[in-house]
């Protein structure tokens, strides 16, 4: 449900980091925002979509996004890209030129980062985006922050001509703070004007915008010398730290009477306020997660300070550990006891999974909780790199191995950047199998709405994509729609088009049980016809669970009554209720 917000219905409010700076681009007037959903930045949007004075959307993937934002801001409206560390590198194209068009009206580019891969399959440090594209970072170190840089991101955005990046955390991301609220302060549009030079990248205009780059990142590294962001606090000169972001909390918590340089400036490094701090105390320490960003900006300025050991280069900071680098010993050895991750109760890509599973085919796999389907005892995914590589792996493995292979998709997935891989497919007369796993919606991440679900952000009706006509269009010789909780038929279809010498799409349809909690009567459980087998308990269900004596328990508030384990148990111990 969508919910609508104002900021005079309270002086204070308990958000997150995301919904604080969401909530400060509203009171500096932002206009138009446009992301994709993605752990952990995917509070932003559905935070701003709250408000009417804002055109919020979900974009088909980044970096339509981002182009949709940095255009809006180029005609005038003050704009707001936002996605997970990785999403970023989707718009990698239109960033890396941006910071040569500069803008018109303020563009801030907000990147979360996700240190420790709490819902990611990399761990980039996106700083060194910053650096690459030549654009200004400011990264703040707490929820409030978060709401107070978006004003400074805005006035260095326009006062300087260029997108600003906002770096958050998960941790800063996701932690809560009472977060005092202000009104709205309308930014006023900006007239638009015609300008080829500055904004068709042409060869020879973009020669000549590379110039004023390199001037303009001049002028902003004077400018991070005196900026508020970049602050340096003297208390005992023993040790002097040197961090940003949520870095600097662990800091003060671990050695509360140090002297501090604290980043919120990042990029272009202030070299010489950083001097001036080195020069004041007797060790100096750069304390940060990930890469060694600071420290080599550091080593570029010739200033010298205590190196961390390269195993911090790996996961999260703790403030336990800052101690470590200190005295420059290894990280410590941590043990990830996390909860083991599982598909739902009831969840319909567990019973393709199970079909596929035995059927034993080769599976590529794509980005969504579908990659679930890797972990045993399913074990029935083989590979998952990216967004859209489920298809364009599964056209390399079927040009390379024998065994039969299948690739799977999820329908956000496959909007997002399934479909020139289709295309590729076709193109290059590709044969075989691919599975859309169609959930109707983007499961992953909350279930935010995407193009075949035919509603927007705003929970407005709109034109709904057919994924079976894009399908065809794209060259599918064959497009079926089967219902996974149709476990024969599943089963036979795919075994049909298996064997065919076609390119197939079977789009597995069934609605993600977090959409309607609706309660089904749970399976029986029959301990006189359990022959112990347990084949049951190879589909991985949460609802069933192996006692002590031997015998099976089904949890009838779990159980969503898909009937797989009914399908697999041969002694019909396990019946429908």
């Amino acid at each position: 449900m969508l919910i609508m917000r104002t900021s005079l219905d309270a002086k204070s409010d308990f958000l997150s980091g995301n919904e604080a700076l969401a909530q400060g681009a509203y009171e500096e007037g932002l206009e138009v925002a446009a992301s994709y959903p993605g752990t952990p930045a995917t509070e932003i949007l559905e935070y701003l979509s709250g408000f009417a004075q804002i055109d919020s959307q979900w974009s088909v993937n980044e970096k339509i996004a981002f182009e949709v934002a940095l255009s809006s801001a180029i005609a005038g409206k003050r704009s707001l890209y936002a996605s997970k560390h990785v999403g970023l590198n989707v718009a990698m194209d239109p960033l890396m030129t941006s910071s040569y068009t500069g803008i018109n009206a303020g563009f801030i580019v907000v990147t979360c980062d996700d240190p420790g891969l709490h819902s990611s399959q990399n761990e980039q440090d996106n700083r060194l985006i910053a650096r690459m594209a030549k654009i200004p970072l400011l990264e703040p170190a707490s929820p409030s922050e978060a709401k107070a840089f978006v004003k400074e991101a805005f006035e260095i955005s326009e006062c300087f001509d260029t997108p600003v990046i906002l770096r958050l955390t998960t941790r800063i991301s996701h932690t809560k703070e009472n977060i005092i609220l202000g009104r709205r302060k309308e930014s006023g549009r900006k007239d638009f004007k015609i300008n080829a030079a500055k904004y068709v990248m042409v060869p020879a205009n973009a020669y000549k915008r590379h110039i004023e780059l390199e001037k303009r990142l001049t002028r902003l590294k004077a400018y991070a010398q005196s900026c508020p962001l970049n602050r340096i606090e003297l208390k005992n000169k023993k040790i002097g730290f040197i961090t940003s972001g949520v870095s600097y909390l662990y800091v003060k918590e671990m050695y509360p009477d140090a002297s501090c340089l604290k980043l919120g400036f990042t990029f272009p490094f202030p070299d010489g306020k950083a001097r001036r701090f080195a020069k004041s105390v007797k060790e100096l320490v750069v304390v940060e997660e990930l890469e060694p960003f600071l420290e080599e900006q550091l080593a570029i300025a010739g200033i010298k300070c205590r190196s961390k050991h390269p195993s911090f280069r790996i996961g999260e900071l703790k403030p336990e550990y800052i101690p470590y680098i200190v005295k420059g010993k290894k990280k410590p050895e941590e043990e990830r006891n996390a909860r083991r991750p599982v598909l739902c109760p009831g969840c319909p890509h567990r019973l393709v999974f199970a079909t596929l599973k035995k059927l034993k085919v080769v599976v590529t796999g794509d980005i969504g909780c579908y990659t679930l389907g890797a972990a045993p005892p399913l074990s029935s995914l083989h590979t998952c790199l990216c967004m859209g590589s489920g298809i364009t792996f599964f056209e390399g493995f079927r040009r390379t191995i024998k065994e039969k292979v299948v690739g799977v998709i999820g329908d956000s997935t496959f909007v997002h950047s399934g479909i020139p891989g289709l295309i590729n497919l076709s193109y290059n007369q590709t044969k075989g199998l691919v599975i859309i796993l169609d959930n109707a919606t983007t499961a992953m991440t909350g279930a935010q709405p995407h193009p075949a679900t035919g509603v927007t952000i705003k929970q407005e009706v709109t034109k709904k994509l057919i994924l079976e006509d894009v399908c065809v269009a794209c060259g599918a010789d064959h497009v079926d729609v089967v219902d996974p909780y149709n476990i024969k038929g599943l089963e036979e279809l795919i075994k049909k088009r298996l064997g065919e010498d076609a390119l197939s799409v079977v789009i597995a349809r069934h609605p993600c049980k977090l959409l309607k909690r609706e309660k089904s009567a749970p399976t029986l459980y029959l301990e006189e016809k359990c022959k112990k087998c347990y084949l049951c308990m190879a589909i991985d269900c949460p609802a069933l669970r192996k006692n002590d004596d031997g015998s099976i328990s089904i949890d009838a508030e779990l159980c969503a009554a898909c009937r797989l384990c009914v399908s697999v148990c041969n002694p019909k111990a396990l019946q429908r209720k």
